[in-house]
């Protein structure tokens, strides 16, 4: 046994509910993928699950584990941002969002790209006043 020096340890975060868990992948999904048809064969497609726990899973009477909830966080956003928010670290969605923005970036100025050449094909140029 350890001797008691009087110093006390950090208070840790408290890890979320089983339902807490539960409720936020199902309202991620059905934020995400809607809750039609659709998203159940889209849940289905993603994780190779059976038609019956893509629908628990949307519906929130159940909730994805293991090799199932790594499958969606993969493809599905919402569902790896919930993961990051219920496993304490909301700060590496940071490094997410930076990502998503250059991904935005580089696709806007891949169009202004494209109006450009098309502008020049044509002989147009806007000058400026």
């Amino acid at each position: 046994m350890l001797p008691n020096n009087g110093r006390k340890l950090p208070r840790m975060q408290r890890a979320p509910s089983e339902t807490e868990y539960i409720v936020q992948i199902s309202n991620a999904l059905r934020g995400e993928l809607g809750g039609t048809g659709v998203a159940v064969k889209t849940i289905m497609r993603w994780t190779g699950a059976s038609d019956r726990s893509a629908r628990t899973w949307m519906n929130g009477s159940g909730s994805p584990s293991g090799y199932h909830l790594l499958c969606l966080a993969r493809e599905c956003d919402a569902v790896f941002e919930a993961m990051l928010d219920l496993t304490g670290h909301p700060e590496a969605r940071l490094g997410f969002d930076l990502h998503a923005a250059e991904v935005a970036i580089a696709r806007a100025m891949g169009a202004f790209e494209a109006l450009r050449r098309q502008r020049s094909e044509r002989g147009t140029t806007h000058r400026p006043v």
